[in-house]
C-alpha cells in the first residue's frame, strides 16, 4: 500500500488516527485490509496535503465538505426522480399514508439512504468523541 500511495507507512498510520473516514478493516491476523474506497480515500488526502498543501484540519474540512455535498447531492436527485415518477394525487387526496396505505417504493428507497447516512453520522460523531477522550 505504501509503495502505490508513495508515503511511509508511519505517515499512514498517523492519517487514520487523524482522518476517521479512513479506517481499513483488519483481517484475523491484524493486518490492515484497504478496500478500494480506502485506497481512494489516503489518495485524496495525500493529494490535498501535499499537492494542494492544506493542513491536517483543512483536508480532514475539505474530506467532510465532500462527503456531506455528495451525499446531499445523491438524495436530493433520488427525491426528484421519485417526485417525477410518482403519479400526481387527485384533488382532496391525503398527501400523508394512512393506515392502509404504504409509501412508495421510492420513498423507501430514499428513507433507506437517509438512514444509513444518520447511522455513518452517529458512528463518526462517537468515534470522534472516542478519540478526543
Amino acid at each position: 500500500m505504501c509503495d502505490l500511495i508513495k508515503v511511509q507507512p508511519h505517515v499512514l498510520r498517523y492519517w487514520e488516527t487523524e482522518f476517521p473516514m479512513l479506517a481499513p478493516q483488519k483481517n484475523r491476523a491484524g493486518q490492515r485490509v484497504y478496500r478500494r474506497k480506502d485506497v481512494e480515500m489516503v489518495l485524496r488526502i495525500r493529494d490535498l496535503l501535499y499537492e494542494e498543501k492544506f493542513t491536517i484540519a483543512g483536508a480532514k474540512k475539505r474530506l467532510l465538505d465532500d462527503m456531506r455535498g455528495v451525499s446531499t447531492r445523491a438524495k436530493l436527485a433520488e427525491v426528484s426522480a421519485a417526485e417525477e415518477k410518482t403519479e400526481l394525487q387527485p384533488p382532496g387526496a391525503s398527501s400523508s399514508p394512512t393506515a392502509d396505505q404504504s409509501a412508495s417504493p421510492q420513498t423507501r428507497s430514499v428513507l433507506r439512504v437517509l438512514k444509513s447516512d444518520l447511522e455513518d453520522l452517529l458512528t463518526r460523531l462517537n468515534t470522534d468523541a472516542s478519540i478526543k477522550r
